[in-house]
């Protein structure tokens, strides 16, 4: 099965690149793990409502570019549907056989993911209502692989 992970923004910090490429290595033996990263679009805190959307499009559009064809997507959002580490394990072993083996998982940035990104997921995930950083996310995200695998 073939899992990539598509995410707004760069990890800068030296442990949560060390967590992800050692959940990487540990998923070696389940998957072809592969992380996407976007380039995340600048903004102030004094933008208008209209300027955020933008910057949000923009995003969407790279990640749109980045996304194969007939790939089950799941874009990770905090008003998703929360499901146990159990069930998303049946919905990868599902996937798998239902010859679907390409699954996408959609990190956004500090913004969040633009509906044209939540509205064509198969399955819009969300980790808890809490809100974490998103580069965070991504060694949540990869530690849930595993376990899931």
């Amino acid at each position: 099965m073939q899992i990539t992970i598509i995410a707004v923004g760069r990890i800068k910090e030296e442990y949560l690149k060390k967590g992800i490429a050692e959940y990487g290595k540990r998923l070696r033996s389940y998957c072809k793990l592969k992380i996407i990263e976007v380039k995340d679009e600048p903004f102030r805190d004094n933008y208008s409502q209209a300027q955020l959307e933008l910057v949000r499009l923009k995003e969407a559009q790279a990640i749109q570019k980045l996304i194969p064809p007939r790939a089950f997507i799941v874009a990770l959002d905090v008003l998703g549907q929360q499901k146990s580490s159990e069930e998303m394990a049946m919905l990868i072993t599902n996937l798998g056989v239902e010859g679907k083996s390409h699954v996408v998982f959609i990190i956004g940035g500090s913004l969040g993911l633009h509906p044209s990104i939540l509205g064509g997921a198969h399955l819009r995930l969300s980790f808890s209502a809490l809100t974490f950083p998103h580069q965070l996310m991504r060694l949540i995200l990869a530690e849930q692989l595993y376990r899931w695998f």
